[in-house]
């Protein structure tokens, strides 16, 4: 089985166990080298893009020799872009990073800054070490949070009440119940957009936190090891869950993000139940209803529990997002990312994106109703595993969002899923 150098990603799944949300504070750095920094971002549309024009034309303001150029792409893109840069040595200075194997790949290439010595002080203490963690490869910081991710079940509470579901599942039979109400009443339950595999693959994720120990799980960065028998336990379990029939029509060539017809807004439009997602989905959701104003009546609630697992009740799966520089970046780009630590910035990043911040001074500014349970629960987890993908890298972890989809298609089985993913383990 192959292994990721000297600790990699590990402190990335590792510091995700730690538990609650860190603080954040801080004051912006002065501009640093002149000129024109290229930075990369996935909010193509609304207030989320807005966020970033408006940050880098207030670092301008403070820093006039600076000017940030921005550019967004769409998410599904980011990482193949990412890949061709680092391929032609034609890094962006600033670009989304979201830790772990991925990040790891990109560092092991030599195209990322070591931010280590160049983070304020002040913003280090404020965020503490938990959200860091994903950022960090062999001891090292590359990257710079910006907000926490963990993931769950987003749902209707107006679809629910029509479908005479009258409180949260909190078992995979019990969401299999709301799941025959919903289609009695008329409803699609369970919007999924499997088009862009990822969506398809939280899925098995959250059943392999139930099925397999903690242990196993944030050993993945390091030791991609799919022996144990969770793994195909978690299969057979979403095997079972598909049986009923809980997803969208078309969800095979649904998108996740991309318009009233992606997953995000058959749920934002009331076309479909539930989606499971993490914390960005609210603020996705708002900008695909029709008055482009977040889901009055959206709730949330944690992926259910399944019976004879080894992980424990109540552990999650989510991410933390951030900003790292490339290797070549001037110091204007580490003084951008301390700049965007503040306090005040990590408020707006809230606001304009409808998340979690990375910032415990700046949660008060999360005022969707939806984000406080998963607050709450995200604050009382034993633990918080990063996303299965993120974690492994990108191609082991392609391969296994690809393998999902295929199981959910029919074109494949639990044994051939946890056959699959330990080949691309193999292959490195």
């Amino acid at each position: 089985m192959k292994t990721r150098n000297a600790r990699t990603a590990a402190a990335a799944v590792a510091g995700l166990m730690v538990l609650g949300l860190a603080a954040c504070s801080g004051d912006s750095g002065g501009g640093g080298e002149g000129g024109t920094l290229t930075l990369w971002h996935n909010s193509t549309t609304g207030p989320g893009k807005q966020y970033w024009e408006d940050a880098a034309a207030a670092f301008h303001e403070e820093n006039p020799d600076v000017t940030i150029d921005v550019t967004s792409i769409q998410n599904e893109d980011m990482d193949g872009k990412l890949q061709t840069a680092v391929n032609s040595g034609d890094m962006p200075d600033i670009f989304m990073a979201r830790g772990g194997g991925k990040l790891a790949d990109i560092v092991s290439a030599g195209a990322v800054k070591d931010l280590s010595d160049l983070i304020d002080d002040d913003v280090k203490s404020a965020f503490g070490d938990a959200p860091f963690s994903a950022f960090t490869i062999d001891d090292k910081i590359y990257g710079m949070p910006s907000a926490v991710l963990p993931g769950g079940i987003f749902y209707s509470q107006d679809l629910f009440e029509q479908a005479g579901i009258t409180s949260e599942p909190s078992t995979i039979g019990e969401l299999e119940d709301a799941v025959d109400k919903l289609k009695a009443a008329g409803i699609q339950p369970i919007a999924l957009g499997a088009k862009d595999a990822w969506p398809a693959a939280h899925w098995y994720y959250f059943f392999a936190v139930r099925a397999c120990s903690e242990d196993i799980i944030a050993n993945l960065s390091t030791n991609a090891d799919f022996t144990d028998g969770c793994w195909l336990e978690a299969a057979e379990s979403l095997a079972d869950f598909v049986a009923v029939e809980p997803f969208n029509e078309g969800f095979l060539t649904t998108s996740a993000q991309e318009g009233a017809n992606s997953s995000a807004g058959l749920v934002a439009n009331h076309k479909a139940a539930m989606e499971l997602m993490g914390a960005w989905d609210v603020g996705v959701i708002a900008g695909l209803t029709p008055d482009e104003q977040p889901l009055p009546d959206l709730g949330w609630f944690p992926f259910p529990e399944v019976d004879g697992g080894d992980g424990a009740p109540g552990a999650m799966m989510g991410g933390v997002d951030g900003y790292s520089c490339s290797n070549d970046s001037p110091t204007a780009c580490e003084d951008f990312l301390n700049f965007i630590a503040s306090k005040e910035w990590q408020e707006n990043y809230a606001v304009a994106f409808q998340t979690i911040p990375a910032s415990q001074e700046a949660t008060g500014a999360v005022t969707d109703p939806s984000l406080i349970p998963l607050m709450e629960a995200y604050s009382t987890a034993p633990y918080v595993a990063l996303w299965l993908d993120t974690a492994l890298g990108q191609n082991v972890g392609n391969a296994l969002n690809v393998g999902v989809v295929e199981l959910l298609a029919g074109q494949g089985d639990p044994e051939s899923l946890v056959a699959e993913i330990s080949n691309a383990a193999e292959r490195g």
